[in-house]
């Protein structure tokens, strides 16, 4: 909660992989939300390989536990994104309005399966459940120009910016890439914490121009970097939440000039292991 200050409210992902026996519990997960209910906004973890259970499961999170979408990932789950098990899951996921986070960046453990984790898998998703939101995390690194054609090409496709954030000149070129596409309004803010946090991520992003200062490489322009930090993205995931905006804070290297301050981001998506609360 204290690396959340500096924004409104985050959302929290749960996450569960029987291929690695591994698994943050929907029902922790929502212990934890209970404790933070104006702060934190809970995602549940589900393994659609799990079949008719994680059918149930999902829509116990949804009507008993309150959590308002979904983790998958294919990557760690040892599953193709299409698998049966998981279209059943999207269609539910649809049919209660829960957004679905797609969540396979490193880092990965050697058993992962990276076949599973390319964004372009996902058309066949998006265009099975056109009303579905979809989340792409950390722009579905290292395929990054994969999600990028997917945010043009699907309405309710997006892509979170954490992870990138954290190399900067990568950042800057996968930034500057959505900017020459036409999709940076489909990106939304995200912390990758506890590697990274709130704070540190907006002052990498209002800093990236700062790399091409003084160059004749393309710089990107500002007020599309402040829509991503400003981005209401529980609106855009379907999420019905109200979340007050504040000042934006004055970034450390950045020139200071005339004009209204800028509200800080609506949300962070972040991570909360088990071991850390």
């Amino acid at each position: 909660m204290a690396a959340c200050k500096p924004v409104d409210a985050s959302f929290v992902l749960g996450l569960r992989s029987r291929h690695l026996d591994l698994e943050i519990s929907n029902d922790f997960l929502a212990e934890y939300v209970r404790r933070n209910p104006e702060r934190v906004i809970g995602f549940a973890g589900i393994d659609p390989l799990e079949g008719v259970k994680a059918q149930d499961e999902l829509l116990r999170a949804r009507q008993q536990l309150g959590l308002r979408g979904v983790v998958i990932a294919p990557a760690i789950q040892a599953m193709h994104p299409c698998h049966s098990g998981a279209m059943a899951i999207y269609e539910q996921a649809e049919r209660l309005g829960m957004p679905v986070v797609f969540h396979n960046s490193p880092p990965l453990p050697a058993s992962a399966h990276l076949e599973f984790a390319r964004p372009y898998l996902l058309d066949e998703v998006a265009r099975s459940f056109p009303g579905l939101r979809i989340l792409i995390a950390q722009m579905g690194y290292p395929w990054v120009d994969e999600t990028l054609v997917l945010l043009g090409k699907h309405e309710h496709v997006y892509a979170e910016i954490s992870g990138i954030s954290q190399t900067p000149w990568q950042a800057l070129q996968c930034m500057q890439l959505a900017h020459e596409r036409g999709v940076m309004e489909k990106l939304l803010f995200g912390s990758d914490f506890p590697a990274s946090d709130a704070k540190s991520v907006i002052e990498s992003l209002y800093s990236l121009n700062l790399i091409v200062h003084g160059t004749n490489l393309p710089s990107i322009p500002r007020e599309q970097i402040r829509g991503i930090v400003e981005r209401n993205s529980p609106a855009l995931l379907g999420i019905d939440v109200t979340i007050q905006a504040v000042a934006e804070p004055v970034v450390p290297g950045e020139p200071v000039g005339p004009g209204p301050a800028a509200p800080k981001p609506d949300v962070v998506t972040t991570h909360q292991p088990e071991q850390s609360v």
